[in-house]
């Protein structure tokens, strides 16, 4: 898969001990979830964030944030953030604790492996 594997390491570390994150592949990158739900992710150099329906039209007025689209149809709550909007510690972990956020809104995920 290729991905930025200094970018999933910076996400890893803004989620270390938290509880109930799971890492997976998807979207061509590597994924974090909360409770079974995607809250963030890598996918090539960008950072894919769950924001869900309602902050989805804020999100994507911050700078370097585009629609996630990968066939054509963007999908509604989720963002692309740019490279040029991770550069520091403190951006990268505001689009982080947004996805988590998000996340940790919805009922825990059961019944799955």
């Amino acid at each position: 898969m290729a991905y930025d594997l200094e970018l999933a390491e910076r996400v890893a570390q803004l989620l270390k001990g938290r509880k109930r994150i799971t890492q997976r592949q998807m979207f061509g990158g590597v994924c974090f979830l909360l409770n079974g739900h995607m809250c963030c992710g890598v996918e090539s150099r960008r950072l894919m964030v769950r924001v869900g329906p309602v902050q989805y039209k804020a999100a994507l007025g911050k700078r370097h944030a585009r629609p996630m689209d990968f066939t054509g149809r963007p999908l509604n709550g989720f963002v692309f953030v740019m490279p040029e909007g991770l550069r520091s510690h403190a951006a990268l972990k505001g689009w982080v604790d947004l996805g988590v956020r998000y996340a940790a809104s919805l009922p825990p995920k059961t019944g799955r492996a």
